[in-house]
């Protein structure tokens, strides 16, 4: 089955690091809904199942352990995390399994902010992680636009794009080298 007609629109403001053998992506983007609104889409669970490449076992808007499952196809992963700072409608900051993710709102207008900052294993995931956050804030949007139309993640994500936007996140940060869609999808 072919996705509807789906323009993940123009890529994101994006940078990273690389500190003793960790990567830092930088990702940036305007979103037209408040930083209240933003911040519920970040945090409560049945708006996070919506959008996200993960689903909660509870709100992450309290500080403490949770749990985050992903399912790709038929393949279904648990990964513990832990929320280490909440400032509500401000900064979210938390553990998903290895990986740190640390999210800023900044009122701008009527619309946010947002800065995400998500620190993996190094350079070779940051292409990858601003691909896959490029599509699932698009999805994020358009939920909060009221407009929802499911979450966009694993291997599905290669028909909305994935492909092409990893590869202009890896031009645009001028990292060479990284892995080929076809190795980060492998079938179960």
């Amino acid at each position: 089955m072919n996705p509807q007609p789906f323009d993940p629109g123009p890529l994101a403001e994006v940078e990273h690091n690389t500190e003793g053998g960790r990567s830092t992506l930088v990702f940036v983007r305007h979103l037209r809904h408040s930083p209240v609104k933003v911040w519920r889409a970040l945090t409560d669970p049945g708006q996070l199942r919506q959008w996200a490449p993960f689903d909660p076992d509870r709100d992450l808007a309290a500080i403490g352990p949770a749990s985050l499952r992903t399912t790709d196809g038929h393949t279904t992963e648990e990964f513990p995390a832990n929320v280490r700072r909440a400032v509500p409608p401000e900064l979210l900051e938390y553990t998903w399994g290895d990986d740190l993710l640390r999210w800023e709102l900044e009122p701008r207008g009527t619309g946010t902010r947002l800065t995400l900052r998500h620190t993996v294993d190094g350079p070779a995931w940051v292409p990858r992680t601003a691909a896959g956050w490029h599509l699932c804030l698009v999805v994020a949007e358009r939920l909060l636009d009221g407009r929802p139309i499911g979450p966009i993640v694993g291997r599905e994500a290669r028909k909305y794009g994935w492909d092409k936007l990893h590869d202009a996140y890896a031009a645009k940060l001028g990292i060479a080298g990284t892995a080929r869609p076809e190795d980060v999808f492998r079938d179960a």
